[in-house]
């Protein structure tokens, strides 16, 4: 059986029982803590529980967030997307070569790097998601730098690793999906 005893001249509590004999406060009041410590941790540190749910099914191709405030609804298969709105755009293409970009060709306006499936244009915010199906179909590509401001707002610049890409690519007319990401 624990006892603990509180002596006051020392200012600590001293253990007494019949398995840790201390006559040390100080190694006392260390075992007094440790114990404290585990205690107060069960009783506040919230359990992980594993459980099996009966309806383990996941939705399909979505999951939730908070957007603008409000819950909406993340729709993760490409196809699916909501158009928003269309419209007609001149697409032409880059790389990252200085020659077509400023003095950091691999970061884009928006700060990130550049990768597949980022496109420039001086008309939508930057994280907009839009499709141009009669050229690459369901693929979604997403606004992350921007053009020369000559090149007004209905243009769209698609980003390519190598330079005889973007060269290849020239330039065609074609309308764009904006979608609801």
């Amino acid at each position: 059986m624990l006892r603990l005893k509180y002596d006051p001249e020392k200012g600590f509590f001293i253990m007494k029982n019949t398995i840790f004999k201390s006559k040390s406060p100080i190694i006392s009041s260390i075992v007094i803590g440790v114990i404290s410590g585990i205690v107060l941790y069960g009783t506040f540190v919230p359990e992980t529980i594993n459980a099996d749910l009966k309806n383990s099914a996941p939705l399909a191709n979505q999951s939730t967030l908070v957007k603008n405030g409000h819950l909406t609804i993340c729709k993760l298969d490409r196809s699916s997307y909501e158009v928003v709105k269309k419209v007609k755009m001149m697409v032409t293409a880059y790389s990252s070569t200085e020659d077509q970009t400023d003095d950091t060709p691999f970061i884009t306006a928006s700060g990130k790097k550049v990768a597949d499936g980022i496109i420039a244009n001086n008309m939508l915010p930057f994280g907009t998601k839009i499709r141009i199906p009669e050229l690459y179909g369901d693929k979604i590509f997403t606004v992350e730098d921007r053009m020369h401001k000559r090149k007004g707002h209905y243009q769209a610049d698609i980003w390519f690793e190598e330079h005889i890409e973007a060269k290849n690519f020239g330039a065609k007319v074609a309308n764009i999906e904006v979608v609801e990401s």
